[in-house]
């Protein structure tokens, strides 16, 4: 066969670049803001008008006395610099944005089948052998706002299939995008209609009730799952897990509560919080946190395993899920707004969520160093059921569950503790 003969070998197409991080335009113009809006004030510096933070007074004055001595042309060269670095910044932070977004790393996880669903919610089995000895049936409960598969992240880094590989009977709830089945839904709706049909499925196919872990926002899910049904719960394990959300974040409210009728006219309009508003809301804890991650990804080699984690992490992080309207005011303006749970406002099915009427073995893991739930909110929920037990761990929301030490200072020691609900 000849050259030009040859068939030609045909390479799919590279995967498309990705959206993230999102919203993209939030997080540049706000560093940009943070860069230039140091070259605005110099002017004002220049001629000694710039009021100073109390403890930054005293280094200010010695910096722009030494300006001042080394002559006429040092403002000038000062200026000069800074803008070079702002703008020496601004590209690190644009390179490691463009680094994430042709990453050739794709989640590709074999799927778990499905045990349950109704609507857009599934209920995913990770047993690994279901005809096997009765094992300890765990229902995992992520939640609302971001995809459940933060759970199940990579194959190193899942719970799911930690405790899978330990014996134990897991379950995963998976909510999805809201369908036309979930528009209208309440939280009320997903703990009655999904939750609790749920409880009773996991507890058929495995013969005993099952255990709780509910993380962050499924936590307090899984809260009025467990004082509504006593008899059919083992035990309730909450991982980052908020109750009182004026501990920490006594900004916050007010600021949610101004914000109500342009947020709340959104929500009407769009019939759902939209993905990129709570993103920004997100961000807005932290403005910083973009620009950091992605300057320092920039420096990273991209076949690295701290590369592909990195950005296993983030496309997770930015393949968010619209809250329906009515879940979404009532997280906004009734928990974070008016603080409702801590106060005994927040309802389900008109029985009033209190933590004092949870009776069986509970666990709390708070990391200490929590930006999207400070520690103070959820100590308060642990404080208030009877014989609950507190472990406090380092690190953040999400490196609970994906960081280095999870595995040891969190899935071992809960795995631990869930098998002590069936000694």
């Amino acid at each position: 066969m000849n050259r030009q003969s040859r068939p030609r070998l045909l390479l799919p197409p590279p995967p498309a670049p990705r959206i993230g991080p999102r919203p993209l335009p939030l997080h540049l113009l706000t560093h940009l803001a943070t860069l230039w809006g140091s070259l605005s004030v110099l002017p004002l510096w220049k001629k000694g008008s710039l009021s100073w933070k109390p403890h930054l007074a005293e280094p200010a004055s010695r910096l722009k006395a030494s300006l001042d001595a080394a002559g006429p042309d040092a403002f000038a060269r000062f200026e000069h610099a800074l803008t070079a670095e702002a703008g020496r910044r601004h590209a690190a932070f644009l390179n490691g944005i463009e680094s994430y977004r042709h990453h050739p790393y794709r989640r590709a996880l074999p799927p778990p089948p499905e045990a349950w669903r109704r609507g857009s919610t599934r209920l995913l089995d990770y047993r690994t052998d279901a005809g096997a000895d009765p094992a300890v049936p765990v229902l995992v409960i992520p939640s609302l706002v971001n995809r459940a598969y933060i759970l199940d992240l990579t194959e190193r880094r899942s719970l799911m299939r930690y405790f899978a590989a330990r014996g134990l009977a897991p379950f995963l709830v998976d909510w999805d995008v809201p369908g036309p089945d979930e528009r209208d839904f309440t939280l009320t709706d997903y703990v009655l209609d999904r939750l609790e049909p749920m409880l009773e499925r996991v507890a058929a196919l495995c013969g005993r009730p099952p255990v709780l872990v509910g993380y962050c926002m499924g936590g307090l899910l899984a809260l009025p799952l467990a004082q509504r049904r006593p008899d059919s719960v083992a035990g309730l394990a909450l991982l980052a897990t908020p109750f009182d959300f004026a501990a920490g974040r006594a900004a916050v409210a007010p600021l949610l509560l101004a914000l109500e009728p342009v947020l709340g006219a959104a929500i009407d309009r769009f019939g759902c919080l939209p993905v990129d508003m709570l993103q920004a809301l997100f961000a807005a804890l932290d403005p910083g946190l973009a620009a950091r991650k992605f300057t320092a990804f920039a420096h990273l080699k991209p076949s690295s395993a701290r590369a592909r984690d990195f950005v296993a992490l983030e496309d997770w992080a930015n393949d968010g899920v619209p809250l329906a309207a009515a879940v979404a005011r009532e997280c906004l303006f009734d928990w974070y707004g008016t603080n409702a749970p801590a106060r005994g406002a927040w309802q389900i099915d008109s029985r009033p969520v209190l933590p004092e009427e949870v009776r069986g073995p509970t666990l709390a893991v708070i990391p200490g160093h929590d930006r999207i739930v400070p520690a103070e909110s959820a100590l308060v929920l642990a404080e208030r059921i009877a014989g609950a037990r507190v472990k406090v761990v380092a690190g953040g929301h999400v490196g609970l569950l994906t960081g280095p030490r999870a595995r040891t200072d969190v899935l071992a020691p809960l795995v631990r503790w869930i098998r002590r609900r069936y000694p």
